[in-house]
């Protein structure tokens, strides 16, 4: 008797967005950086589908000769799941719903990044901070308020007279969204006291575009334990906390943080305050950027934002280029040029942390 493996198929999707024609190079790099989101998130990409038009439809973002286009592709492809590029609104969401039928879903970039933390969390807290942004973006745009949001129930209230099942999964949502912020708020309290016990020795916070190597920096830098390191978006996640002596008379504490990305969903960046006070709180920034990423312009601006957002915006920062051992050469100037996999410009990295440092 033949024996069937047990583990689960992975989707298999079809890329779409709208390239509205204000960047072509841009919006094909978005895409490629949308099919290794949906690897990371274990998803054959077996096809793209791109539609080029001035503005996004209204009604289904892409258009109906579009939407035709594709569920005959997904027919043909034997795909079961299309991912938009684009930010889908719920009239967006439904419509396409309804369009391609029950074989085949639709979702877009924002859920599988919220699909990648949530396979990643690996504490109490990083599975604490990933639900309660997938609830608030549920909440937000009024989405699995079906099977996935009724089984939060658990005691969480009944259903009172004449409420429909979705205001008892919206009821349900905003009770768990209340709990989970609570729960964080906790958090909070205890990074605080933890870093009242680190006082006097100066943190510094490596920060950067998701994947451009800051824990395989951190890694060359301590040379002890060794931080979790993987070639796929966001391996890092729960902020790594470790003590790196600089030279023979200064220690400080240096803190890997998760990584940024392009339009990083708002509802990430809230519901990551906690840890990502470990950047707010730090002595001194150290960007790590991938000198090896043609567009690492627009990833050093998307950081820089995302710092801003935060309220990092202003705090002293020094840039490593890193991944020099695969670059051109060529980048912005200043900082300090490394290479966490060769072990290059590690020690003028060392004094130059020093020298920011004072």
């Amino acid at each position: 008797m033949p024996l069937h493996s047990t583990t689960p198929a992975r989707p298999r999707a079809i890329l779409t967005g709208v390239d509205t024609g204000a960047d072509r190079a841009l919006f094909d790099v978005e895409m490629d950086e949308l099919a290794a989101l949906a690897a990371a998130s274990g998803i054959d990409v077996v096809e793209r589908s791109v539609q080029r038009r001035p503005q996004v439809d209204p009604a289904t973002l892409i258009g109906e000769g579009k939407v035709a286009e594709i569920a005959a592709l997904a027919r043909e492809r034997h795909a079961s799941l299309v991912i938009t590029l684009n930010a889908l609104r719920p009239r967006q969401r439904t419509n396409l719903e309804k369009a391609f039928g029950e074989d085949l879903a639709v979702t877009d970039r924002t859920v599988v990044i919220l699909d990648i933390f949530a396979q990643h969390a690996r504490t109490n807290e990083g599975k604490l901070q990933v639900e309660l942004a997938q609830l608030r973006h549920r909440a937000a745009n009024l989405i699995g308020a079906r099977d996935d949001l009724s089984r939060l129930g658990g005691g969480v209230g009944t259903r009172g007279p004449g409420e429909t099942k979705l205001e008892v999964d919206r009821r349900k949502v905003r009770l768990r969204i209340s709990h989970l912020e609570e729960q964080l708020h906790d958090v909070s309290s205890r990074r605080r006291e933890q870093r009242r016990g680190r006082e006097g020795a100066a943190v510094v916070a490596l920060v950067g575009y998701t994947n451009a190597g800051k824990s395989s920096l951190l890694n060359a830098l301590s040379k002890g334990a060794k931080v979790f390191v993987a070639d796929q978006p966001f391996a890092t996640l729960d902020p790594t906390m470790r003590k790196v002596r600089l030279d023979d008379e200064h220690e400080v504490v240096f803190a890997d943080t998760v990584g940024f990305i392009h339009d990083l969903p708002k509802e990430l960046v809230n519901a990551f305050r906690a840890t990502l006070e470990e950047v707010t709180s730090a002595t001194l920034l150290v960007h790590v950027i991938d000198a090896s990423n043609p567009f690492w312009e627009r990833q050093r601006e998307s950081v820089e934002r995302i710092l801003a957002d935060i309220g990092a915006g202003e705090m002293p920062v020094l840039v490593a280029w890193n991944k020099t051992d695969v670059s051109a050469g060529a980048h912005g100037g200043g900082g300090v040029s490394v290479s966490a996999k060769t072990g290059s410009g590690l020690g003028e990295l060392r004094d130059a942390i020093l020298k920011a440092l004072g």
